[in-house]
This record gives C-alpha cells, structure tokens and sequence, in this order.
C-alpha cells in the first residue's frame, strides 16, 4: 500500500506536465502567428476605373470592347499584378467579362493604365444603353467585380468591387 501514494504522486506530476505542455504549444503558436502577421504585408484593394471603352468588333450575339483601366495602388508597395479577371454589370445584370494575362506594376502609391478586351452580351448591351439613354441619362453606372493575381510571397490573389459611371456621349459616337 505504500507505493500508492508514489504512483499518485507520479501521475499528478504527469498530469501537470502535460497542461504546461499544451501551454507551451498555445503560447508557441500565439507567438507565430503574430509573427507571421508582422511579416505579412497589409494590403489595400486597388481602386479600378473604366477610362474608355471602344467597340472593337463582334457578330449577333456578342461583340468585343477594348477597355483601358486605371488601377490606383493606395499601397506603400509596389502591385506586380500577373493576370487580372473582371466581370462588369449594368444593373445587376452582368453585361461583360474579360481577362489580362499580360504582368504589369502599378507602383507604390501610383496609378497604371492598360488596355483588356472583354467580351459583352450584345443584347444585354443595346437594352441597357436603350434604356439609359431613352430615360435621358448622361451616364451609364457600372460594377466591376474581379480579382487580380499578384506576384508576392504572402498575398497571390486580391480580389476586388468597384463602382462608377461612364458617360454616354462617348459611347455613341
């Protein structure tokens, strides 16, 4: 009976190893992942913008735009962006979509500006355009939602949401 309490004894030690164990592995796992966040980089979505938009060709059911996008970087790091996908909508309907495979940068605190084509609905267009222009708007508002591929360590995609309006007298001419 007297190694009873010697076994007890051993078990509570165990025991108590074991908590400051996992405790040691909590406060191990805390410290890496604040170091890991001190590492990260913290990004700011870029701001997006249709500059232009130029029919470039199609047939009956969809036609072809070249559109040049102004990409604003809010970062304090350069953006090296390896493709972009974009999808615009016109009232809650999507009219267009496109992709860029071709890198660019947009500098830290800077702005970039690079021509993508998209493909559009083509009867989605002219009844969107119809009705903007038959309700006499000067303008047409857009969402771009999408998202860009950058070449960096701890950030590979940044998707994005941006809103605007394009004016009408252009698109007509």
């Amino acid at each position: 009976m007297a190694s009873k309490p010697g076994i007890l004894r051993l078990k509570s030690e165990f025991a108590l190893r074991g908590v400051a164990m996992r405790v040691c592995a909590a406060l191990v796992a805390c410290w890496v992942s604040s170091a890991c966040s001190l590492v990260a980089p913290k990004f700011e979505r870029p701001v997006l913008s249709v500059v232009s938009i130029q029919m470039t060709g199609g047939n009956l059911l969809q036609q072809n735009f070249l559109v040049k996008l102004n990409v604003e970087n809010p970062n304090d790091r350069a953006l090296p962006v390896t493709s972009l996908h974009v999808e615009m909508h016109v009232g809650g309907e999507e009219i267009a979509h496109g992709t860029n495979n071709q890198p660019f940068v947009v500098p830290a605190h800077g702005e970039n500006q690079f021509d993508m084509t998209i493909t559009a609905n083509a009867a989605l267009v002219i009844l969107k355009l119809a009705a903007s222009r038959n309700s006499h708007a000067d303008v047409i508002d857009y969402d771009l939602t999408g998202g860009a591929s950058l070449d960096l360590p701890f950030l590979r995609d940044l998707p994005f949401h941006q809103t605007g309006s394009l004016p009408l007298k252009g698109l007509y001419q």
